[in-house]
């Protein structure tokens, strides 16, 4: 049995190294910014960057209407923290701000607009963003590289 529990311990000390949680990390930020990124493209206008659509416009006004904001500026709002969060998290770049914010977007999504969407969507999104906010971005990040670069 020992040789058993020395294997096991090895290959425990390998998957809990630096690398492998870093490359977790990495495509855990990538998972949970594609979430965010794609339905960020779904309020905007086909072919453009940032003109939000007649669409988002309504759905904000009606369909999203429990969210205690003014629809106009929900939409916009929305829209803009769907593009720039997750293109942070992407980059690594203030990437606990980043979850942080996604994870407040998720949790009024989930208490003004879905509220029975928990177990089947929004646990999950919640379980990406707090495992970015409470580990950061992983050494494959900016933020990695400019906490290198002030030599901390």
């Amino acid at each position: 049995m020992p040789a058993i529990f020395s294997a096991y311990d090895r290959a425990a000390a390998w998957v809990s190294g630096a690398a492998l949680q870093s490359l977790a990390l990495l495509l855990t930020r990538v998972a949970l910014a594609g979430i965010f990124w794609r339905s960020a493209r779904t309020k905007v206008e086909d072919g453009s960057w940032l003109t939000i659509s007649d669409t988002t416009y309504f759905l904000f006004a009606e369909e999203y209407a429990g969210v205690p904001l003014p629809s106009d500026f929900a939409a916009v709002t929305a829209t803009m923290a769907e593009h720039v969060f997750p293109l942070l998290l992407v980059l690594g770049l203030f990437t606990r701000l980043s979850a942080l914010a996604l994870l407040g977007m998720t949790l009024v999504i989930q208490i003004f607009v879905y509220p029975e969407a928990w177990w089947s969507v929004h646990a999950l999104w919640a379980a990406l963003a707090l495992i970015l906010i409470a580990q950061g971005g992983g050494r494959l990040s900016l933020d990695a590289a400019l906490v290198k670069a002030r030599g901390k």
